[in-house]
């Protein structure tokens, strides 16, 4: 059985298997003792590389287990890693957490939402290299991390309805105090600006990540006297809750609003019509993200210093 079986049968997380592998103190006893049964039962061994020995150990930090967003960084993380000899320990953080759960690895790849000065002092203090990979905030100019070209993004996705022949487009961004929803939201209006079309505060709403969120930012913009024709959404959640709402007015999508939305999630090619949608690169950013680590452990410098950004 592999690991997502093994947590499929026991009813808990990757994550909280993967911590009864190696170890970990914050797994309840009784999960314990129920995962554990079922790894001797099955007889399970870690997977091995093609290299006769295993060079160290990759720590892979994460705040939500079940984001989707997570996961395709994760892949690209598992296979590079794995190609050069290293296996993954995963371990989650909370959110607002300014601990770390950094167990004995090589090195640290931090799947986060921003980078708080205390988990980077205590990164420093036990003196761990490490690679934020962050599609949300930008991490110091000094810290290496991976992310996305967030303003090219918001710019291309509005492009392409202005030449869709879209004159009122409207930009549905992610909580305002984020840097990413700054930038796309400021792509957006860049585009807006090239193409000599006014740009209009009433079409520019914020709302969670989250297909409600989208929901009810849509709803709004429908309801103005002059509706948009077309809405670019912060990401594909909150457009999926875009293709609701206008499903709700009885209105079709492309043929009455144009809808694009930033992610390229897997369930994007599974709407009604298909999603368009900028695509992150996640599996080439957990790929980056494994390359710079490796770099760093061996006592080099990354290969561009500071932030490095894939093409959206």
């Amino acid at each position: 059985m592999t690991l997502a079986e093994i947590a499929r049968t026991a009813g808990v997380s990757i994550a909280t298997v993967s911590r009864v592998l190696n170890g970990h103190t914050e797994v309840s006893e009784s999960t314990r003792v129920v995962v554990q049964r079922l790894l001797e039962e099955q007889g399970y061994r870690r997977r091995t590389t093609h290299r006769r020995d295993q060079r160290g150990l990759i720590e892979l930090v994460i705040s939500e287990v079940d984001c989707g967003w997570c996961l395709g960084v994760m892949a690209g993380v598992e296979e590079i890693a794995a190609t050069a000899g290293y296996g993954v320990v995963l371990s989650t953080v909370q959110q607002r957490s300014d601990s770390l759960p950094v167990s004995g690895s090589q090195g640290v790849i931090l799947v986060v939402c921003g980078l708080t000065g205390e988990q980077r002092a205590e990164l420093d203090r036990r003196k761990v290299p490490y690679v934020v990979v962050d599609g949300v905030s930008h991490p110091p100019v000094d810290v290496p991390s991976v992310g996305v070209t967030d303003w090219a993004g918001g710019y291309s996705a509005t492009q392409h309805l202005i030449e869709l022949g879209h004159r009122r487009i409207a930009a549905i961004g992610g909580p305002e105090q984020l840097l990413c929803t700054r930038a796309r939201v400021a792509g957006y209006r860049a585009a807006l600006r090239a193409a000599g079309l006014p740009l209009d505060g009433e079409l520019v709403r914020y709302a969670e990540f989250r297909h409600d969120g989208g929901l009810e930012a849509a709803r709004s913009l429908l309801e103005l006297a002059d509706p948009p024709t077309a809405v670019f959404a912060g990401n594909d959640e909150q457009a999926t809750g875009v293709l609701e709402a206008v499903r709700q007015r009885e209105l079709r999508v492309p043929g009455d609003i144009s809808v694009v939305g930033f992610d390229d999630r897997s369930f994007a090619q599974w709407t009604a019509p298909p999603l368009t949608t900028v695509r992150q690169p996640l599996h080439e950013m957990g790929a980056a993200a494994v390359r710079t680590l490796l770099r760093l452990v061996e006592g080099q410098r990354p290969d561009v210093p500071g932030s490095s950004s894939p093409r959206s």
